[in-house]
């Protein structure tokens, strides 16, 4: 009795003894601090772009964007249809770079020389450019806001830089293409070029794709379809630069 009393005892304190280490991470979570789990969730969401970033790398993702999130939960809807690079007029994605970004395909996510001079401007009062690359309003479309703010800015730089490193240029500009907004509800540009132009992106003119490229600063007050004096005066200049931009878009069909 006294040996099965002895092995009994043990066992149980065995068992107590391990119940600690099976303590889930959750519990260990709601064990801290209050100050400490806000901590802790902060980092989480700083760190999440960084793994969808790695994750966005495969081709079959179709990445939506904050906007097109926030159209979804207000129950509004849009209209998104992916389409791959390779079925989008090149004139579009001329149109599109001499608008947004000259050095698309010589930078590696941010055009410091342009942020430089960018800087020095607002120091003295009169930046009235945006000085975004397409790596950076892309990673804004995936994961930030719209609205302009130094911390906006401030967590936008890093995320372009990596995902530059991580992604092609190829697959860059597709995914940008692709959830960029183009008016009230109209995300990418099959879903643009259908709505103000009733055609497929691949049969864009050079026309329409220079419209399309200079709305992009601001798709709902430049409606693409119907472009004002200065919209059309604004593309016809897009559209005489993207004539002789074959350099511009060496890095995606090379």
């Amino acid at each position: 009795m006294d040996v099965r009393h002895l092995d009994i005892s043990t066992d149980n304190e065995g068992e107590e003894a391990e119940v600690p280490q099976r303590s889930s991470l959750l519990a260990r979570f709601r064990d801290r601090p209050l100050w400490q789990r806000i901590i802790l969730v902060l980092i989480g969401l700083l760190l999440l772009p960084y793994f969808f970033i790695v994750v966005y790398v495969l081709p079959f993702i179709h990445p939506v964007s904050t906007l097109m999130i926030g159209d979804a939960v207000t129950l509004q809807g849009y209209d998104r249809r992916w389409v791959p690079l390779d079925k989008i007029a090149p004139v579009l994605v001329k149109s599109v770079l001499v608008s947004e970004d000259g050095q698309f395909c010589y930078h590696g996510g941010v055009d410091w020389s342009e942020m430089r001079m960018l800087v020095q401007e607002t120091l003295r009062g009169k930046s009235t450019r945006g000085g975004s690359t397409i790596p950076m309003q892309t990673v804004k479309n995936l994961f930030l806001w719209n609205s302009r703010s130094f911390v906006r800015k401030t967590l936008e730089l890093p995320l372009a830089v990596s995902a530059s490193a991580v992604w092609s240029k190829r697959r860059m500009m597709e995914i940008y293409l692709n959830v960029a907004e183009w008016g009230p509800g109209i995300y990418g540009i099959e879903a643009a070029a259908r709505y103000h132009f009733k055609v497929p992106p691949s049969k864009l003119t050079a026309r329409q794709a220079a419209l399309l490229a200079v709305s992009l600063p601001n798709p709902i007050d430049r409606v693409a379809g119907k472009p004002g004096r200065g919209l059309g005066q604004l593309a016809s200049l897009i559209q005489r630069r993207a004539r002789n931009a074959d350099a511009y878009i060496k890095c995606l069909y090379d």
